[in-house]
């Protein structure tokens, strides 16, 4: 089973505004970042986004990516946070 070590879990959480997705998604193809999945709902007037990314071809290290993600997430007003999928997976585990 091939492992993906360049998968991340995006997450976004805040209040719903117009144009939220389009920024994040804005950001990722510029830095050849492909979204693989994506969930998002909102619950009144609060937004949730989670992605599943391909950081394979990304012109940009992890941990810029995240850091650079969670300063958009500050500037539109919802927070964003990146975790790499073989993280995530092994705090999620039952």
């Amino acid at each position: 089973m091939e492992k993906n070590v360049d998968r991340t879990i995006i997450t976004v959480v805040g209040k719903d505004t117009v144009g939220i997705i389009a920024k994040v998604c804005t950001y990722l193809s510029e830095h050849q970042i492909n979204v693989l999945d994506i969930s998002q709902t909102i619950v009144q007037e609060f937004f949730n986004m989670m992605m599943i990314a391909d950081l394979k071809n990304s012109d940009k290290p992890f941990d810029q990516c995240a850091k650079e993600l969670e300063l958009l997430g500050k500037e539109i007003g919802v927070n964003i946070k990146c975790q790499r999928e073989e993280i995530f997976n092994k705090m999620h585990r039952i």
